[in-house]
């Protein structure tokens, strides 16, 4: 496949999705450019520091794709945080970090994008856990990712030229989730019927598979993913 026509802003590049994901679309000669918040990874693309969760910095970032590139062709909203505790011990402001980068970000991305171009495809990520895994750790993360489907949805139905969908994996294989407690992952798995964890380059190649293979889907879709299979 040859992206050397598209150019595609990815959102949360210095994550370890981000980071492969961008590999992927730079290997296909995509234009790519990324935005970071506080970690600014070595990487050969564009990358712009912005906070999703500010207008100001969102609004800036739009005005300086449309004035390099003439726009975007696609955005990967993958820029997400996440902060598993248990539900008795989260506070107001922990929970609402958590909904203004997930939502609110996620907002203010698909708004801006609409309103400097006007013909693309935007791509959500969102989580089995929007709907499948409900669990006493993360009641913030999994209503945040519901949030984004709704907004998926809404954005789908308002925007004539522009294709609006969300991929919703099970749990990835990320260095975050490394860290957590094996049975814990275990466990969530076999809640999900995710026979195992699925790897960064299954998601990537169906996020990649998304954008090739546009045609076949219809805006608004939520695309549920627990196995390793592009075509599913």
């Amino acid at each position: 496949m040859d992206f050397s026509n598209l150019v595609i802003l990815v959102t949360g590049a210095s994550s370890d999705l981000g980071n492969n994901l961008i590999n992927i679309l730079k290997y296909n000669n995509a234009t790519v450019v990324g935005t970071y918040h506080k970690s600014k990874v070595s990487s050969n693309i564009d990358l712009v520091k912005c906070d999703i969760t500010s207008e100001k910095d969102v609004k800036k970032l739009f005005e300086y794709l449309k004035k390099k590139y003439n726009g975007i062709d696609v955005l990967i909203n993958l820029a997400a945080l996440s902060k598993d505790e248990f539900f008795l011990e989260k506070d107001a402001d922990s929970f609402m970090d958590v909904l203004k980068t997930n939502v609110l970000g996620t907002f203010l991305l698909c708004k801006y994008f609409a309103l400097y171009n006007e013909k693309g495809t935007i791509i959500n990520m969102s989580s089995l856990d929007a709907s499948e895994s409900y669990n006493e750790y993360n009641m913030d993360y999994a209503a945040s990712k519901s949030a984004v489907e709704c907004l998926t949805k809404n954005f789908a139905r308002n925007l004539k030229n522009i294709k609006v969908c969300a991929l919703a994996p099970g749990w990835i294989d990320t260095e975050n989730v490394r860290v957590c407690d094996p049975n814990y992952i275990k466990r969530e798995l076999e809640k999900n019927e995710q026979p195992r964890l699925l790897t960064k380059d299954e998601v990537c190649l169906k996020i990649i598979e998304m954008i090739v293979n546009n045609d076949n889907y219809i805006s608004g879709d939520i695309i549920h993913m627990k196995e390793g299979n592009i075509n599913g």
